[in-house]
């Protein structure tokens, strides 16, 4: 390991992986691409594996604060950003920049986010008509922790979630974390199709599928919502940092929501 003046640089992966005195950590993913974790970043049973961080509220504030710099202060020739739970990845034009240029160009913007003041994020409520064939794995979920359902639904309604970020699909927003009775491991085997509106669990995540697609996780309920609009500002009804409330409807509630969504649109 070779020190220099505010950073430490190791071999990782055959990577060069770079430590800011901050915690974060800059890790080279490709030739238009880098990573900035923001959390200690695991590597599984003697050094093997592909690295991973934990799901961490304070690693996400400061991945929304960097996003947030970056948004109101773009870097010239960066092409995109993508935040996940504890890391931003940029994405860059590798003809103007070389990994080493812009990693000095962004810890300039890690030394501010102290500075960076975070909106208030709005609380979404999002229906769910949950069981039967809304949410074909209330009962089984319920079963593998030896509650009822009902008790599962109040768990699953009995806290405010966090947006971490988006993706898998448009409009797909990853929530968190799950009360820990109700934690439990996506299917062995994904369905080939989920409805749109599906509220789904895996580990300690909750979601609504956006759209029909393939899918793991164990689905407890719908929503009438749509998540994904393309002729609503934002597209996406719920964005990274909103907070999330889910509450329980009954089918005749769904219907008559689900019908007015269509007499609307």
């Amino acid at each position: 390991m070779v020190v220099i003046p505010r950073l430490m640089r190791e071999l990782y992966f055959g990577r060069m992986q770079i430590i800011l005195p901050s915690g974060a950590r800059f890790q080279r993913s490709s030739d238009n691409s880098l990573l900035i974790y923001f959390q200690e970043v695991n590597q599984g049973p003697a050094g093997k594996g592909r690295p991973h961080a934990n799901i961490s509220v304070q690693a996400n504030e400061n991945v929304k604060k960097l996003l947030r710099l970056l948004e109101l202060q773009p870097i010239a020739d960066v092409r995109n950003l993508h935040p996940a739970y504890c890391s931003l990845l940029v994405k860059f034009d590798p003809l103007k920049w070389r990994h080493e240029q812009l990693e000095q160009k962004l810890h300039r913007y890690l030394e501010r986010l102290q500075e960076v003041q975070l909106p208030e994020p709005p609380c979404v409520e999002i229906p769910v008509c949950y069981g039967e064939e809304y949410g074909p794995d209330l009962n089984d979920v319920a079963d593998i922790h030896g509650i009822t359902p009902e008790q599962a639904i109040a768990l699953h309604t009995s806290k405010t979630y966090l947006v971490y970020f988006l993706g898998f699909v448009p409009g797909f927003a990853y929530l968190g974390e799950l009360p820990e009775k109700l934690v439990t491991p996506r299917l062995e085997t994904p369905r080939r199709k989920v409805l749109a509106g599906s509220v789904g669990i895996a580990g300690k995540q909750t979601g609504v599928y956006p759209c029909e697609t393939p899918g793991g996780w164990r689905l407890l309920g719908r929503t009438p919502l749509a998540m994904f609009r393309a002729d609503r500002d934002g597209l996406s009804l719920l964005s990274i940092g909103d907070r999330v409330k889910f509450t329980a409807i009954s089918r005749q509630q769904f219907a008559a929501q689900q019908f007015g969504k269509k007499t609307s649109a």
